[in-house]
Parts: structure tokens; sequence; C-alpha cells
């Protein structure tokens, strides 16, 4: 899983497009511009539902022909070169994202894998601190940015909902499969974590809605996604009419709300099972 861009699906019409652009939105913060490259950042991402947890990280610079990242110790832990066709036309935008391992034994013998991390293990991994990012231009010259991994990670979204139009949802206090509220309390005395997630404020709500169809189905390719700001008064969102008529008969879908913080770090939460459309009913 990764943060989705911000985008309206373009089928869904000029219609739909002003039910978007009718909310207010914003974006978490990330370096930009980033020193001498466009933008830089280092997050942690999480999947409260399924119990995963990654590190991802992002660079933005024009005509690139190599690329690098040290993590908060001074370690390389990224590098990129362009070669051949792409030396000729260069890089841009490097967006990585790590794998995502469970985050508990229980859940991996569940699932029948053998990797996991606990939270305290990936925090030991992915230090907190500045991370260096580097690059040389098509010209030769060196560019470089830093920005901040920080460990302050929101809580997960909470009662997750859709009537049929409006997806709702409540703020969370913990991160779900990765750590309950308790669990959260003790790795914060331990100082593990800064700061509680249920105390870490909320920058953005990234909400998606996505047919949950089978892989090569084109029905998959009609996701409506849209971030709100983190302060509304009301967490809700309104799935266009339009966008939800366009989909076939009997859709299942399955709906994702991810908490954004300040700090670019996101917990999301799943809930599926539900029908649009429903003739003949969705399979189970």
């Amino acid at each position: 899983m990764k943060q989705k861009q911000v985008v309206t699906n373009a089928l869904l019409g000029a219609a739909a497009a002003v039910v978007v652009m009718g909310i207010t939105t914003t974006a978490a913060t990330a370096t930009e511009p980033c020193g001498d490259l466009g933008e830089c950042k280092a997050l942690i991402e999480i999947n409260a539902t399924d119990g995963d947890i990654g590190f991802h990280f992002l660079m933005d610079g024009d005509d690139l022909t190599k690329s690098e990242i040290k993590n908060a110790d001074g370690k390389k832990i990224f590098k990129a070169d362009a070669k051949k066709q792409l030396r000729e036309q260069f890089m841009t935008e490097t967006f990585v994202e790590s794998a995502e391992p469970l985050c508990t034994e229980a859940l991996a013998i569940a699932e029948g894998e053998e990797d996991f991390v606990t939270l305290e293990e990936f925090l030991e991994r992915w230090v907190d601190g500045t991370y260096v990012f580097t690059g040389k231009g098509d010209g030769g010259e060196k560019l470089r940015g830093e920005t901040g991994l920080s460990h302050k990670i929101p809580a997960a979204p909470d009662e997750l909902d859709f009537d049929g139009s409006v997806i709702s949802w409540e703020s969370g206090d913990e991160l779900g499969e990765c750590a309950d509220f308790d669990e959260l309390v003790a790795l914060v005395e331990d100082d593990v974590l800064p700061m509680h997630p249920e105390d870490v404020p909320v920058a953005a709500w990234e909400v998606v809605f996505e047919p949950d169809v089978e892989d090569g189905d084109p029905t998959g390719s009609l996701t409506f996604s849209i971030r709100v700001a983190g302060d509304i008064a009301v967490t809700e969102v309104t799935v266009p009419a339009e966008y939800l008529a366009d989909l076939p008969d009997d859709t299942p879908v399955k709906i994702e709300v991810g908490a954004i913080g300040s700090d670019d770090n996101a917990t999301f939460t799943e809930e599926d099972g539900f029908c649009i459309n429903e003739d003949a009913g969705c399979d189970d």
C-alpha cells in the first residue's frame, strides 16, 4: 500500500469534479523546496487493518543522473544511477516504498509468513532525525537537500462506514493490529515513541473508495480518492452520485481512510463488504 495521489478519476465528469472541489483540501507537509531539490520526504506508513508497516521516501529534482539517500545515522540506504536511454533523458521524481512486513509474530503465523517486524523494532531500524538526499544533475553539478523522519504516528481512523452515498469515520486511539492503546502507552513510557498516536494531530484525512474486484477487472481502476483537512468539523465525505452510477451492478467495494500527520506519517484503516448498485447481490 502507498499514499495515493489526490485525484478524482477522469470518468467522474465535470459534475463530480465540482463536488470534490467544494471540499476544503490540504496536504501533509513535505520538505518543499528541499535545498537544491524540488521536494523530498521520508515517512512511516502503517496499515492498521492488515497489520503491516513500511518506510517510504520521495525526492524530486530536475534532470538527475544519480540519486542517493542517507539515513539519520549518515549511512547510505539508497542509490540509483541512470543508464543508457534513461541517462539521455534523465530522472526527475524518485518514489520508493520498502516492503511492508507484518508487525506481530501472531499475524505472521496466521498468514503463514516467516518475516515480521514489531513496531518497536521498526522504529529502531528507521531512526528519527535528518535524512539527506543528494543527486547529480545533467551538467555534473551536485544537488543536496534534507528532510526529517519523525516517529510521531497518528492513530488509525475508527468506525469506518458507508451508507450508500457518504463515507464516515471517527478519530481513533491506537494502531490496530500493530499496537493497541495500552501497548502504545508502554512505548511512550519507555521513550520508544515521542507521544501517543491518539495525541498526534491529523493534518489531513485521505479517503479512498475502491471497487474490490479481481485483478484484471477494469472496474478496479474506477477509484474515487480525495484528501480533506484534518480539522474538518464532520469526518465524512460524499461520494459523487455520477461516479456511483457508472459502476456496474453488484460491485463489491472497500473503503480506506488514512490519518496523515503533519510529518507525513500515515496510518490507514480499511473496511470492505459493501455492495454498490445491488441487483442479484455481491458475492461474499
